[in-house]
């Protein structure tokens, strides 16, 4: 009897592992979660997720009526808001002002703008890195980081709460369900799969950039070689 085919989801988080277990091994998000920041070392990671999430959000804009991307869209997922809700509550109401992305930060938000608002595929990419990771290991972030800075009530790490998804693993499943029901080509496949190592390698490079967090960690410069 012929073994069935590994679906596309399984094939992908396969091939991405590596890259996935590079990105949560940094070091700032080690520090991160075992309360080694000072507030400030984790309201620059709030800084760059919303020029992140500014991006991504806006090319979910676009893609909502893609037949391949549409499906991905969800209102649900929806961070922008709460972002700027915490970054008025631990900067200010003039946070916008008073802040602005690192580098790394930009090359990677101008890497979504670049493609995703033209190629559903590589849109997919992104909003699988990205909203998956949220609600995986960022959940388990979002609780470590509560506890750390006092913000038990809420206010301040909004952006970890999804609070019309009850069910994260249940939803992660039917995500990953649809994903598998794609009509993609091989070639489409491949894309997809580039993209998300696309991801992964800038989102290194946002965590490497805000290592000089991190008490008597590298630079930047020392993280990404």
């Amino acid at each position: 009897m012929d073994t069935p085919p590994m679906p596309f989801s399984a094939r992908l988080r396969a091939a991405t592992q590596g890259a996935h277990a590079a990105a949560e091994s940094q070091r700032y998000v080690s520090a991160l979660v075992a309360g080694e920041l000072d507030l400030a070392g984790y309201v620059d990671l709030v800084v760059q997720h919303h020029a992140l999430y500014q991006a991504l959000e806006s090319a979910a804009g676009v893609m909502r009526d893609d037949p391949l991307a549409g499906g991905f869209v969800d209102d649900a997922l929806t961070r922008l808001p709460a972002l700027e809700a915490d970054l008025s509550r631990l900067v200010g109401p003039d946070w916008a002002s008073r802040t602005a992305p690192n580098p790394a930060t930009v090359a990677y938000a101008d890497r979504i703008r670049a493609v995703c608002g033209t190629s559903p595929v590589r849109f997919i990419a992104h909003h699988y890195t990205r909203y998956l990771g949220d609600l995986s290991g960022g959940l388990y972030i979002g609780r470590a980081v509560s506890r750390r800075y006092g913000l038990t009530d809420g206010s301040g790490v909004a952006f970890y709460a999804f609070d019309q998804i009850t069910r994260p693993k249940a939803y992660k499943d039917a995500y990953r369900a649809r994903l598998d029901a794609l009509p993609m080509s091989a070639a489409d496949e491949a894309a997809l799969l580039d993209e998300v190592l696309v991801a992964y390698r800038h989102n290194m490079a946002v965590f490497s950039a805000l290592a000089r967090h991190v008490p008597d960690g590298p630079d930047a410069t020392e993280a990404v070689a």
